[in-house]
C-alpha cells in the first residue's frame, strides 16, 4: 500500500520490494480518476499512453531502480514543452503540439521519469494565485474555499494531492514558491540560467526560471540536479559556479520594523516568528536587515519595463486574439505599451543602482529568511481584487530573480486554527542552490508539517540532506557517474554529495571505451600530451561508500590521483593504457557530456 504522498524514499522502496512501473502508473490512473479537483491538469496523459510509457521504461532499464527516477510519475506545468501533449499556456486558441520535448523533460524522461500529465497555469504565467484561467482554478488542498496558489497551480496541487511525485513550475515573480506554500511542499526556484529554458513559453524570458515541487528538498535537489546543466540553445543558460556557505554558524537575514507586512495576517506572522525561533534552534545566527533595496526591485518587475518583455513574449499572438487572453492578464500585458526604450534603460539602470545597495546587506548575511507569502484569499476575495490581492503574494519573492537569487521554499506550519499552511523561503545569492539545501532540509524537519496533503507524514530520512562530514572522500569522476549520467545514481544514493565541477589540467587525453555498458570513457594521463583539460566533477563520498565503490569498479577502470588544473590532486577514475587501444580518442570534445550529447542528441 503506498503512502498518500508519493515520495522517491516511498517509490523506491516499493520497487525493491517487487512493484513495478506499470503497478505504480496504475495506482496513479485510478488516483486522478478519483481526484476531487477537476482544475488540476489542462491535459492528462491519456491512460494507454501511461501504461505504454511503463512498459516501454521496464524494457529499456529492466533492473528496478536503476535510473536515478526510474518509475517515478511527474506532472508538467502546461508552458513547457511536451512531445504528443499539446502547450497551451493556458489559453486554448494558442495552443500547439511542440515537436520534441522541453530540454528539462527531456533529461526527466532519460532519468527514468514518467510523464502523467499538463497542469493549469495562470494563463501565460502570469499572477501568483492560480485563478486567472480558462480550465478553471485549482484549490488548496486544503481548503476548496482558498487559492492554491500561481501561476504553478496545477502542479502544486497534483504533488500536495498525492497524484505526482513532484511537478515541474516555472518561476518569474514567486510561482515556483507561491503554491508551495499554500500546499505544504518544497519548491525549489533555481539560479537564474542554471536550469535551462529551451521548450518553456517565455514569460519575462531574461528572469524565467524552471522549478520543481517535490515533497521533501532532498527530493527537489535530486530531481533539480537531474535537470540542471548547460545548453547552448538557451540563450541564457549558464554553466554553475557552486558557491559555499558556512559549514555553521550561518547568519540569517530576517526582516524587522517598517519592513514586516503580512497585510493584517498575524497568524502567518506568528509562524514566520517560529520559523525564526526554530532556525535560531538550529545555531543560526539571527541577523536583522533592510529588506527596503530589495523591496524597490521586486516592485520593478511588474511596476516597471519588465512587463514589456511579457508583450514580448505574446505580442503577435495579442494582435490577433486579444478576444482570448483572461481580462487580467490581457490588462497586464497590455499594460506594457506605456513603456518605450528609455523607460527599458531606466528601469536597467534603477536595478543596478538596488543591486548595489542590496550588496551593503548581503555582507551582514549568508542568506535571507522572509516569508514565501504574507498571506493568502478565498478564490472568491482573489476574483474581487485580482491586481491588488495578487500583488500581495509577491512582496517576498519578486525580487529574487531579477537580483539572480537562488530560493527554497519550505513549509513553515499551520496557522493557529490548524486550517491553511504557510511557508518561509531562505534566498541566496546566485549559485548558492545546494549550499541552502541542509538548512533548508533541517528547517523542513524541524517544523513536523508532513508532507503536501498529509501532516502526519514523516520525512523520509534517506531524502535527508546533510553537508560532506570533515572525513567524506573526494573523488572525480569522469563520465557515466556525471550529474544527470546514468550511474550518477550509485553516488547520490550512498549519501554521495558534488562539490564542484573541475578539470583537469593539460596532460589528460580521453577515450570511448569500446563495449561498455553503459557507455563509459577511458582517462589516461599523457605526460608528452598538452591539450586543454577534461572536463570532470568532484563529489564527496562517506568512507564507506567510498570503500564499497573503489571495491566494484570494473577493470580496465581504476583509481588513481588526477591532477586539476587549479594544481591540487584528488583520487579519481582512469584507465588502464592498454584498454584505450583502438577506442576512439574524445579529448577534442573537451568531457564525457559534451562527446555524448553530440553523438546522441536528445541525451
Amino acid at each position: 500500500m503506498l503512502p498518500t504522498i508519493l515520495d522517491l524514499t516511498s517509490l523506491r522502496a516499493a520497487y525493491e520490494a517487487g512493484k513495478s512501473p506499470l503497478d505504480i502508473i496504475e495506482i496513479v490512473i485510478a488516483r486522478r480518476a478519483a481526484s476531487t479537483d477537476p482544475a488540476i491538469f489542462i491535459t492528462p496523459t491519456p491512460d494507454e499512453i501511461l501504461r505504454a510509457e511503463a512498459r516501454a521504461l521496464t524494457e529499456r532499464a529492466p533492473e528496478p531502480n536503476s535510473l536515478p527516477l526510474w518509475g517515478i510519475p511527474f506532472a508538467v506545468k502546461d508552458n513547457i514543452d511536451v512531445k504528443g501533449l499539446p502547450t497551451t499556456a493556458a489559453c486554448p486558441a494558442f495552443s500547439y503540439q511542440p515537436q520534441k520535448d522541453a530540454t528539462v523533460v527531456a533529461r526527466l524522461r532519460a532519468a527514468g521519469a514518467i510523464v502523467i500529465g499538463k497542469t493549469n497555469l495562470d494563463q501565460f504565467a502570469t499572477g501568483l494565485n492560480g485563478t486567472r484561467s480558462p480550465y478553471g482554478a485549482p484549490r488548496s488542498v486544503f481548503d476548496k474555499n482558498y487559492v492554491s496558489g500561481g501561476s504553478s497551480s496545477g502542479s502544486a496541487v497534483a504533488v500536495a494531492s498525492g497524484l505526482a511525485s513532484f511537478a515541474l513550475g516555472t518561476d518569474t515573480a514567486g510561482s515556483g514558491r507561491v503554491p508551495a506554500a499554500f500546499n505544504n511542499l518544497v519548491g525549489i526556484k533555481p539560479t537564474p540560467g542554471l536550469v535551462p529554458n529551451v521548450g518553456v513559453v517565455p514569460a519575462c524570458r531574461s528572469v524565467d526560471v524552471v522549478t520543481v515541487f517535490a515533497p521533501t528538498v532532498g527530493d527537489g535537489v535530486a530531481i533539480r540536479k537531474v535537470m540542471e546543466g548547460y545548453d547552448a540553445a538557451d540563450p541564457f543558460s549558464r554553466k554553475a559556479v557552486p558557491a559555499n556557505l558556512p559549514a555553521s554558524g550561518l547568519r540569517i537575514g530576517v526582516l524587522e520594523g517598517a519592513e514586516r507586512e503580512f497585510f493584517g495576517n498575524r497568524q502567518v506572522e506568528a509562524l514566520y516568528d517560529a520559523a525564526i525561533e526554530r532556525a535560531r534552534a538550529l545555531g543560526a545566527t539571527i541577523v536583522p536587515f533592510d529588506y527596503t533595496p530589495f523591496r524597490q526591485a521586486a516592485e520593478l518587475l511588474y511596476n516597471g519595463p519588465w512587463v514589456a518583455e511579457r508583450l514580448a513574449a505574446v505580442k503577435e499572438f495579442l494582435a490577433t486574439n486579444s478576444d482570448d487572453f483572461d481580462p487580467t492578464v490581457r490588462a497586464i500585458i497590455e499594460g506594457a505599451r506605456a513603456y518605450d526604450a528609455v523607460d527599458a534603460f531606466e528601469g536597467r539602470y534603477r536595478l543596478e543602482a538596488l543591486r548595489q545597495k542590496t550588496r551593503s546587506e548581503w555582507e551582514k548575511v549568508d542568506f535571507l529568511m522572509l516569508p514565501t507569502s504574507p498571506t493568502t484569499y478565498t478564490v472568491e476575495e482573489m476574483q474581487a481584487d485580482p491586481i491588488v490581492k495578487n500583488s500581495h503574494f509577491g512582496r517576498y519573492t519578486n525580487f529574487a530573480n531579477l537580483l539572480d537569487c537562488a530560493a527554497i521554499a519550505i513549509p513553515a506550519g499551520f496557522e493557529a486554527s490548524g486550517h491553511l499552511p504557510a511557508g518561509v523561503m531562505l534566498v541566496g545569492p546566485a549559485f548558492t542552490d545546494d549550499a541552502m539545501a541542509p538548512f533548508a532540509d533541517a528547517m523542513h524537519r524541524a517544523a513536523e508539517t508532513g508532507m503536501g496533503k498529509d501532516r502526519k507524514a514523516a520525512l523520509p530520512e534517506a531524502s535527508r540532506v546533510i553537508l560532506p562530514a570533515d572525513d567524506f572522500v573526494p573523488i572525480v569522476v569522469v563520465g557515466a557517474h556525471l550529474t544527470d549520467m546514468p550511474l550518477n545514481h550509485e553516488l547520490t544514493r550512498v549519501g554521495g554529495y558534488r562539490l564542484r565541477a573541475a578539470r583537469t589540467d593539460d596532460s589528460y587525453r580521453l577515450f570511448a571505451l569500446n563495449g561498455t555498458v553503459p557507455p563509459k570513457p577511458g582517462l589516461v594521463r599523457d605526460p608528452d600530451f598538452s591539450g586543454n583539460g577534461v572536463e570532470v566533477e568532484v563529489w564527496a563520498l562517506p568512507p564507506a561508500a567510498f570503500a564499497h565503490f573503489v571495491q566494484n569498479i570494473p577493470a580496465p577502470l581504476g583509481v588513481g590521483k588526477i591532477t586539476l588544473n587549479d594544481g591540487t590532486c584528488v583520487t579519481g577514475f582512469l584507465c588502464e593504457g592498454h584498454a584505450v587501444a583502438g577506442g576512439r580518442e574524445i579529448t577534442e570534445f573537451g568531457g564525457w557530456r559534451n562527446y555524448i550529447r553530440a553523438v546522441s542528441p536528445a541525451a
